[in-house]
């Protein structure tokens, strides 16, 4: 697809991923939502959904602030590989030569890149993690160091691949040592300043307090009220868990991991973090990849990377196409917002929409070839029935994405296993004849008033209202 096409296809859909993603994030009871979609410098979707604080009432916009906790790993990996591309680090220096403290300890002889990729066998977060319940503070560098040393070995290095917040921490203070400076120090100069970022940061900020959207709790049953978890310092836990940001800037800092885009790091850099450096199975079930500080994962035929993230209150998840450049960033004020599948759904219908823009656009040319003047493909119909639609059964979304009518379930987890197509056959607009479970090749039935506003929509079978229609008829 040509850079054009990808370009006016996003600008196309950018209102319905905006109103499919605000859908879900009420279907599922979040506070509130950031979603932010960009590629190559231009933002197409910039939403704030929802409210920044359910005890205050107040409202979330696009300049709340958000702590994106384990994408800081992707930070520190940044840093680290700016490192290592000045020749004051290299990836199989060990542990016990870069911090003192622990020469002679089981973990001296693990490297920096078993370290970055998990592989170093490291506890995850010491054998008392309360502090991701704020039952105690985050650790400080004495504490982080000590776990090291009493505990913090679980499995020999590349045994198994396990995830560690410690691991990270003890990163930090590896970029600490090597530079003489701050973590913090560090990470402005080598990434906050080259981006130009005014709302991201690796720590909780006291002078911006206001700025923080609450972080809430989770429910257990569906009813349950929500409470304000305020926000604490991660302390020297920062390089894993402690920055924070906002989705648009999270859009800006996924675009420096494109290939071409060399801001912060070399595509040499690049690729060392991208690639797999371990694809995690249990019992023949895989259940991840992870390359070298950066999360390696699949969205359809769409190869991303990125990172999720899990703070008392927040959970986030941005996907980076790192070939193709599309950046996808979800951000939730609660502990169970479903960041992840909003962003995994938002990316499914972009390559929707994009396979469709192909496919119109491979028809076109190949009609212009024949001499024909007729368009053999089933596009849109000006009278087409689009719009949000309910019945008794559930919510479609009738759709265009990229040039072709599509109908979505717009309460399914995962739009693209769910979309129909909606195809002209015969004069009639019908549900693409292909084989299916459901209503397939039977006819798009619309009424409209005399002003031409859709009554109602029978998508196979069963009739359906425009929402606000359908809510009111079945009313008290």
């Amino acid at each position: 697809m040509t850079d054009d096409r990808t370009a006016q296809t996003l600008r196309s859909i950018a209102p319905y991923l905006a109103d499919w993603a605000s859908f879900q994030a009420a279907y599922h009871g979040i506070p509130g939502l950031q979603l932010a979609v960009g590629r190559r410098g231009e933002v197409f979707v910039d939403l704030a959904w929802g409210k920044a604080d359910v005890e205050t009432g107040e409202d979330l916009t696009s300049d709340h602030l958000f702590r994106v906790a384990s994408h800081s790993k992707t930070f520190t990996g940044v840093m680290v590989m700016q490192l290592v591309e000045r020749g004051e680090l290299r990836l199989d220096d060990r542990v016990g030569d870069l911090v003192p403290e622990l020469d002679g300890s089981r973990a001296a002889g693990v490297t920096v890149r078993e370290l970055l990729g998990h592989q170093a066998g490291i506890i995850r977060d010491s054998s008392d993690g309360d502090f991701w319940q704020h039952h105690r503070p985050f650790l400080d560098r004495a504490e982080v160091l000590e776990c090291v040393r009493a505990e913090g070995v679980v499995f020999e290095p590349n045994e198994h691949f396990k995830y560690t917040n410690i691991g990270y921490s003890l990163l930090g203070i590896i970029i600490e040592q090597v530079t003489g400076k701050t973590y913090d120090e560090v990470a402005r100069v080598a990434v906050v300043e080259p981006l130009g970022l005014t709302r991201t940061g690796t720590e909780l900020d006291p002078a911006r307090a206001a700025e923080y959207a609450a972080g809430h709790t989770g429910r257990i049953a569906h009813g349950d009220a929500r409470r304000v978890i305020p926000h604490v310092d991660t302390r020297a836990m920062a390089a894993a868990t402690g920055w924070y940001s906002t989705a648009t800037e999270m859009v800006r800092y996924g675009a420096a991991h494109v290939h071409g885009d060399t801001t912060l790091i070399s595509d040499a850099s690049k690729r060392i973090m991208q690639r797999d450096e371990s694809r995690v199975a249990v019992r023949g079930k895989e259940l991840g990849r992870y390359g070298v500080g950066i999360e390696v994962g699949k969205v359809g035929d769409r190869e991303v990377v990125g990172h999720s993230g899990g703070y008392p209150g927040h959970i986030t998840r941005t996907w980076i196409d790192p070939v193709d450049g599309i950046v996808v960033s979800a951000l939730t004020n609660a502990v169970d917002g479903a960041a992840g599948q909003i962003a995994n759904g938002v990316i499914q219908l972009i390559n929707l929409a994009l396979a469709a823009a192909d496919e119109v656009a491979a028809a076109g040319v190949l009609a212009g070839a024949s001499g024909k003047g007729s368009d053999p493909v089933p596009g849109v119909p000006a009278d087409a029935p689009v719009g949000r639609f309910a019945n008794l059964w559930g919510v479609a979304d009738v759709v265009d994405l990229g040039g072709i009518l599509h109908a979505i379930n717009a309460r399914a987890a995962e739009p693209a296993e769910v979309a129909q197509r909606l195809v002209v056959s015969d004069g009639r607009l019908v549900q693409e004849p292909v084989a299916g479970f459901g209503t397939v090749g039977e006819p798009i039935q619309t009424e409209r008033a005399a002003d031409g506003e859709i009554v109602s929509v029978r998508i196979g079978a069963m009739t359906s209202w425009p929402i606000e229609q359908y809510r009111s008829r079945t009313a008290g």
